[in-house]
């Protein structure tokens, strides 16, 4: 959530940057909202004043002994009033407070303007891509082979965009999340947590803006409660309505938890495959830090994503997204993008975002710095990695010309040993 004093002091650098990511800001309505926020202020303050002297009169026609009935009475209509006004005030910033809460973040200033994801700006590639002597399979068609993915059972269990794994390939999508819990864990610093699958509003407003994309959450019937599309929703709101010792900080957690997305408007995209599914398994890493430590810490999140990429060989491209193509919540974002040889291309395996102090407002989540002074925190996360993508890409690039696939060298102690998973 954007600040309020940055509106009122600052509209024409807050409009321009929110222009930026081609989002118009309703000046008319915010105009209209201040206005009759300062009206019922003045006017708060106008009965306030009139009590006080009241009161004070009463004082002294009671020191003279005189009756001080009428002025009670007038005392009484201002308290009705005063009352009246404070409701319609506490309304006011409730309409005010929801207004904001639907505004997106402001880009950074090193964030390229662009509106879609044809102008994101590619960083640097890492690794090099495989040349196969035979036409590479996608893992749709591995999977089969392997008896190992499971779309036809999925399909009957649930319905589309889900899957069932099997046997070897069901040990490797295991065997993938442990893999990255203890290196981010062992290696990187992160604390492992274990988190609910299942949020209130309150949680799921406090990292985006639950009134703009609830439609992409599954709700429980008959609870007040959404399934997770990300463990950053949980972890997050671990500082929700807190103060936070500044000597604990950073604050470092990764998780590894299902993740539950409708794909909401996402009709015929992806619709082969595990790439674009309502459930699947996710690590999440999440740093909680002062606010000069923000851009340091992101782009050191987005190594740690990167480094379970380097050390499965996985080839992969860093992208900066333009303002067009960035999330809501989002004031800088690294994509990476993994190798897929069956389509050919370079697909999103991790976002990785700084959120700068924009979902820390929405959550009331502080620090008191070292003059005492209380502070909003700046929140980064990341996916390191999405696990089923991360398996499709093992498929895909490890996969050999009889139907077998290669164990990364990373992972075969998690397969106990094993170097091959065989055709069967």
């Amino acid at each position: 959530m954007l600040e309020i004093q940055q509106l009122r002091k600052e509209m024409p650098q807050v409009v321009e940057g929110l222009l930026r990511r081609e989002y118009t800001f309703d000046e008319a309505t915010f105009s209209e909202l201040e206005a009759e926020r300062k009206s019922l202020q003045v006017r708060t303050e106008e009965l306030q004043a009139t009590r006080n002297a009241a009161s004070k009169q009463i004082g002294i026609l009671k020191s003279q002994g005189q009756d001080t009935s009428g002025v009670m009475a007038e005392v009484a209509g201002v308290g009705d009033a005063l009352k009246a006004n404070e409701v319609a005030l506490s309304a006011l910033q409730d309409r005010l407070n929801s207004f904001l809460r639907q505004i997106p973040n402001i880009p950074r200033a090193d964030v390229p303007a662009g509106k879609s994801a044809d102008e994101n700006i590619e960083v640097r590639r890492w690794g090099a891509v495989r040349s196969f002597d035979f036409a590479p399979k996608d893992h749709t068609d591995i999977g089969e082979v392997l008896k190992g993915i499971d779309f036809e059972t999925a399909t009957k269990l649930s319905g589309a965009r889900f899957s069932v794994l099997r046997g070897q390939v069901a040990r490797l999508h295991r065997a993938i999340a442990q893999f990255m819990l203890d290196t981010h864990t062992e290696q990187h610093g992160y604390t492992e947590v274990y988190v609910p699958y299942m949020v209130g509003p309150e949680s799921a407003d406090g990292v985006s803006s639950l009134a703009k994309f609830k439609d992409d959450l599954f709700k429980i019937e008959g609870r007040d409660l959404y399934l997770i599309p990300t463990a950053e929703y949980p972890v997050t709101n671990f500082v929700r309505d807190t103060i936070v010792d500044a000597k604990e900080l950073p604050l470092k957690f990764a998780c590894h938890s299902p993740c539950f997305r409708s794909e909401a408007g996402s009709y015929g995209k992806d619709t082969r495959g595990m790439i674009r599914q309502h459930q699947f398994d996710k690590v999440e890493l999440v740093q909680i830090i002062t606010p000069e430590k923000s851009t340091e810490a992101h782009e050191e999140l987005t190594t740690h994503a990167e480094a379970i990429l380097q050390k499965l060989e996985l080839p992969y491209r860093k992208m900066l997204l333009c303002t067009g193509d960035m999330g809501f919540a989002s004031a800088k974002t690294y994509d990476l993008e993994v190798w897929l040889p069956a389509q050919n291309a370079y697909r999103e395996i991790s976002s990785c975002s700084n959120f700068e102090a924009f979902q820390a407002r929405r959550m009331m989540a502080r620090f008191k710095n070292g003059a005492g002074k209380t502070e909003l925190l700046h929140t980064v996360n990341g996916s390191g990695l999405a696990v089923g993508r991360t398996l499709v890409a093992i498929l895909e690039n490890y996969q050999d010309g009889d139907g077998s696939v290669s164990i990364p060298t990373a992972l075969q102690p998690y397969m106990g040993g094993l170097s091959k998973i065989g055709a069967v």
